[in-house]
């Protein structure tokens, strides 16, 4: 009698959620028809939104907001299932009337999902294929790492839950991320495959989904079916059922995609002919009419209440990571369902308006949720309390203090890359409360990237330390030990992985309400291969710092492929993210702290530049008053400051022998030198350090800005590092990296610019021989300033 009673509710839940479904879809249609048809254009440009990509997860999605998602559970949606997200969190109460005919529009519901950006609440930013799809793992991650903190308040376990549309796994980061050894025991993450076995162009060839799974298993992942529904299981089950299950199974994609396109009695005559036993499965197909046959051959596990519930409770009962395979068609309940090229394709009215009647949607309600009184309604109301209740975590109230510098200073020849392991040694010693919420991340560079004093302070995490082994006598500059306290999170050699790591320990705080300080440490020149994953994290909100080191054609020896050349720019372009390079250890210092401060106030990453080339800490004039070491601490962190000024030499002439050498980082030296030397031939040169290139231009930006709105402003740009008498002269920038990244400075001031930096690859060789091959040694910089009073 109780599983009659069980049977039975769970045919009445799945009545309602097919009721909700239709909604859904409905909604999701029509929000994406308004905003191409109904909503002012503006030009000619398609507004687009994805009709056929949405509807493959309709059911799916219903499912799990509507059933199977608790309090506390994140999820990162398909970028293409916007609409039907947006559509759901209206159901469910979070999202106003009012939105719905805003999809794509200028301060509306963005194309794929925003945590940034859209006005309900998103877990992950999607949109970036593959980077919305692994957010999940590395969330998941973080959550775990932060419940071995004694400064841990929440006490929920979360699931962490992806929608991932199945040519998404073409992408290498998601790999990466599958194959990241610290997943394997994270067991609440859920992998859901929108299996619609279509990418945009085409139908996916061959049946991938066979290695797929192979691959997944292979890292440690529980891999669940959800293929055929209730009525083809049924009539699997009948005698000589086995044929039409073979028959199915052995399709390739292609041949499976153009049937579904068939009319039914078309699908009559072309089915058994894919068949080995044409004959058999002619007569066994005899048992259903044309039109049964056909909602029979489209019964998918990804459209199947009953289906999808089986494979979740499988996912509650069994040790994870999971995924899901669950079979959908792209286009589901569409006209274009199965259509190879359905991906942009957008109903017409008289399609929509089919549509509406099939679904039983009122002319007067086409963007009506559900009354209350109703079941649907019941259960709307019921999950939206119950789903929003945590999906915005107030910030924590945690006070700590960030110093701005330290009582301390750096002497003899040193490189930034050993002052920034200093500088988090001195935090661990003087911050204690700060220390302990810093989280280091590298990706197998942990001790190259001068994190081995931090770590042998902290420790590395492990929640599953190993087994203990015999001593050694052996006495080690790092010493490695694994603990669930440690504060240091060594990753495969993945920058991807880096850079989605520290996106998620950047957002904690608003995801989890844990305020943490996320480091991380990479090659300067791989940099470049993080790049999708950096911009992602940036852009989902993340607040973190990243010290790429060493850097430039400074580490000479290495060659061309450890030498970066373009990250200036980027670090430069990077939104939300503040890009330094500095030269001296005490600018770093003042620098990390304030990059620490950025984050607790939840302003902006950073991204500083190191190298490994010592430099002489004697060229660095730290003010013995405390009013104007505040003054050069200000500069330091605005970007600029004067090192070495001319200015008193008897012969300084600004209209005719004076130029401004601005150099970055590794560059000082040479410059310095250079000046030294010009002298004697009559030129005064002027060396202005360039601490921060980002905060520099945006400061150039701001400017700029107002200047259109107000006539002036640009004037005042670099006003309190070149006096009034200097600006007119004209400026030789030098950076270990492209000219490009200082090169604007010459426009900003209104002069004439000669760049310095590298345009090229590099190779191996010293540091001298790589400077005068890219004119940035001493005598390149000389010749540079020989010719810019000329100009």
């Amino acid at each position: 009698m109780q599983e009659n009673d069980s049977l039975g509710s769970f045919i009445e839940k799945d009545n309602i959620l097919q009721e909700i479904q239709e909604r859904v879809l409905w909604l999701a249609m029509q929000m994406v028809h308004h905003a191409n048809n109904v909503r002012p254009k503006s030009g000619e440009v398609k507004v687009g939104g994805h009709q056929a990509s949405s509807a493959s997860l309709v059911t799916i999605m219903t499912a799990l907001y509507f059933d199977f998602l608790r309090t506390g559970d994140r999820i990162s949606i398909k970028p293409h299932a916007s609409p039907v997200y947006h559509a759901i969190q209206y159901l469910l109460g979070n999202l106003d009337k009012e939105y719905l005919t805003t999809l794509r529009a200028f301060h509306g519901l963005q194309a794929y999902p925003s945590r940034s950006k859209d006005p309900d609440a998103v877990d992950f930013s999607t949109g970036a294929v593959g980077l919305g799809a692994v957010a999940p793992n590395f969330s998941a991650l973080v959550d775990k790492y932060t419940r071995n903190r004694s400064y841990a308040k929440s006490e929920r376990i979360r699931r962490y839950i992806s929608l991932v549309g199945d040519a998404e796994l073409d992408e290498g980061v998601v790999w990466e991320a599958i194959a990241e050894p610290s997943m394997e025991s994270v067991s609440n993450i859920l992998w859901v495959v929108d299996l619609n076995r279509q990418s945009l162009d085409r139908v996916i060839p061959g049946i991938r989904v066979n290695a797929w799974r192979g691959m997944f298993a292979a890292n440690g992942w529980n891999v669940i079916d959800a293929k055929y529904g209730a009525l083809l299981e049924s009539a699997f089950a009948e005698p000589k059922g086995e044929i039409l299950k073979m028959t199915i199974d052995e399709m390739s994609n292609g041949i499976y995609q153009r049937l579904l396109r068939l009319q039914p009695t078309e699908l009559r005559k072309w089915l058994p002919s894919s068949s080995r036993y044409k004959k058999d499965l002619e007569k066994f197909l005899e048992r259903w009419d044309d039109k049964q046959l056909q909602s029979l051959f489209r019964n998918l596990g990804g459209h199947d209440f009953t289906k999808l519930r089986e494979a979740f409770a499988e996912v509650e009962s069994s040790k994870g990571p999971h995924v899901v395979f669950a079979y959908t068609l792209k286009g589901w309940m569409l006209p274009s369902v199965g259509d190879p090229q359905n991906h942009s394709v957008l109903l017409t009215s008289e399609e929509m308006e089919q549509l509406r009647e099939e679904l039983h949607i009122s002319s007067e309600s086409i963007w009506s949720g559900f009354h209350p009184d109703t079941e649907a309604g019941k259960l709307s109301i019921e999950k939206g309390k119950e789903l929003i209740s945590d999906s915005r975590v107030d910030s924590t109230t945690v006070e700590i203090s960030i110093p701005e510098g330290f009582p301390r200073t750096y002497g003899g020849k040193i490189s930034t890359q050993q002052v920034f392991g200093l500088v988090l040694t001195q935090i661990c010693r003087d911050s204690p409360k700060l220390a302990e919420r810093i989280a280091s991340v590298s990706p197998d560079v942990a001790s190259s990237t001068n994190l081995g004093g931090w770590i042998n302070k902290v420790g590395v995490w492990n929640d599953f330390p190993p087994t203990d082994l015999p001593g050694e006598e052996i006495k080690r500059s790092l010493m490695w030990e694994e603990s669930p306290n440690g504060q240091h999170i060594e990753l495969g050699i993945s920058e991807n992985n880096l850079f989605m790591m520290l996106g998620q320990l950047g957002l904690q705080e608003e995801m989890n309400g844990e305020l943490i300080f996320p480091i991380g440490t990479v090659y300067d020149p791989f940099v470049r291969r993080g790049l999708d994953a950096f911009s992602y994290s940036a852009y989902s909100g993340g607040k973190f710092m990243v010290v790429g080191t060493p850097s430039g054609i400074t580490l000479a020896p290495e060659g061309g492929a450890h030498q970066s050349v373009v990250t200036p720019s980027i670090g430069v372009e990077m939104p939300e993210v503040t890009f330094y390079e500095p030269c001296f250890g005490k600018e770093l210092e003042w620098i990390m702290l304030f990059a620490l401060h950025e984050i607790r106030i939840r302003s902006r990453s950073s991204y500083l530049r190191l190298t490994s080339k010592r430099i002489d800490q004697s060229k660095f004039h730290f003010p013995s008053d405390s009013k104007s070491r505040e003054r050069l601490r200000l500069q330091v962190l605005a970007g600029a400051y004067g090192l070495l000024h001319r200015g008193k030499e008897s012969n300084y002439y600004p209209e005719s022998n004076v130029v401004n050498i601005m150099a970055c980082g590794a560059m000082i030296p040479e410059a310095l030198e250079a000046s030294e030397h010009l002298l004697n031939e009559g030129i005064m040169a002027n060396v202005i350090n360039i601490t921060g290139p980002g905060p520099l231009y945006k400061r150039f930006q701001d400017l700029s800005k107002a200047t259109t709105e107000t006539g002036f402003g640009l004037a005042t740009f670099m006003a309190d590092v070149i006096p009034m008498t200097d600006r007119s002269c004209p400026v030789v920038t030098v950076v270990d990296g492209h000219p490009h990244s200082l090169a604007w400075i010459g426009s900003a001031l209104g002069t004439a610019v000669i760049p310095l930096g590298v345009t090229g690859f590099g190779q191996s060789g010293s540091p001298e021989d790589l400077y005068k091959e890219h004119n940035i040694d001493v005598s390149g910089i000389m010749a540079a300033c020989f010719a810019a009073v000329e100009i």
